[in-house]
């Protein structure tokens, strides 16, 4: 069975791009000449990096509108691209938690991973579990943090993105290894960055980008990452492993998807054109800025991988004891 380390192949890295809608490009037979990128969340980091690479994949297509479509935690656009088309105009790109944990937490998810076929991951990012001002100066460490959680039950609070996500399970798995009480605290966009820096919880557990200016300003403490090795752009941060709860290691990786039905030449070219842009000098320098890595698996090994990690995280998942919802 492949492991996470067996299919991870990171290259270099990084530009805040435009927020325009459409890339148009003149090119040679191209596929189609409109396709159509659908995200599932507001305008943010899985956004900018669609843009990012829709903009270098060259030959095609003559137009690739970046669409976002928010709702029901994503839901919504993974439900759209099940549905539409499959010839290739129309793409997923999601986080890989949509195919590998949904499924475990959601009773009346209306899709399943075999609905799709896995194209490319394009990049990956650990998480940081960070904490503020309400956490006391001198705890910089993550056993001097599970030390004072376990010294002040009513305070070890920690926020994420929402319910039912990776970051929420991270937590609570945490919780349980190191045996103290942690209240997860869910919140939508950047809201918990918000209340962590004015010292309404007393943690945050999010992708590296979310929090990297406010850690190497001083206004928050990074504790841990959770790569299975430093991150480049904290590497005074150890790892989960290094403090002790290597159960804790993960990355998030951002990918592309298109209808099961797809044509297998059809998933070729695009996947082609996803690698070619991720070894474009203007998607690594955008990805850096974006503080995640370009990290483009191979079509074979990355269906390996979202079997592997299903698995995996319906384990976790099970293990904390959550029930899922509707």
């Amino acid at each position: 069975m492949i492991t996470r380390r067996d299919v991870l192949t990171v290259s270099a890295s990084g530009v805040a791009i435009s927020a325009a809608c459409l890339v148009p490009r003149a090119r040679a037979q191209p596929l189609a000449k409109t396709v159509h990128i659908l995200t599932g969340f507001t305008p943010g980091l899985q956004d900018a990096l669609a843009r990012l690479i829709a903009a270098q994949m060259n030959d095609y297509a003559e137009t690739i509108v970046v669409e976002t479509r928010p709702g029901a935690a994503g839901r919504i656009a993974v439900e759209a691209v099940k549905t539409a088309d499959a010839d290739g105009s129309t793409m997923l790109f999601a986080p890989l938690g949509f195919m590998m944990l949904f499924p475990h937490v959601y009773k009346t998810l209306r899709y399943q991973p075999r609905d799709f076929t896995p194209v490319s991951t394009a990049a990956s990012t650990p998480t940081l579990l960070t904490v503020g001002p309400k956490v006391p100066a001198d705890v910089t460490t993550m056993a001097e943090f599970v030390g004072w959680c376990r010294a002040n039950p009513k305070l070890a609070t920690y926020g994420t993105a929402g319910a039912g996500t990776t970051l929420h399970f991270l937590g609570a798995t945490v919780a349980r290894t190191a045996g103290f009480d942690f209240l997860h605290v869910p919140y939508q966009g950047n809201g918990a960055i918000q209340d962590l820096v004015k010292g309404e919880i007393a943690s945050a557990i999010l992708p590296v980008g979310s929090s990297l200016g406010l850690v190497r300003s001083g206004d928050l403490r990074a504790l841990v990452t959770t790569g299975p090795r430093r991150c480049s752009f904290v590497p005074a941060v150890p790892t989960v492993r290094e403090a002790g709860y290597p159960s804790l290691e993960d990355l998030t990786w951002y990918a592309f998807f298109v209808p099961a039905r797809t044509p297998a030449p059809v998933v070729e070219k695009l996947n082609a054109a996803i690698q070619a842009a991720m070894l474009t000098n203007e998607v690594k320098s955008g990805m850096a800025k974006l503080a995640v890595e370009p990290d483009a698996i191979a079509m074979g090994d990355f269906a390996r991988l979202i079997a592997f990690e299903s698995e995996r995280w319906k384990a976790i998942v099970e293990a904390t004891g959550f029930v899922p919802t509707d």
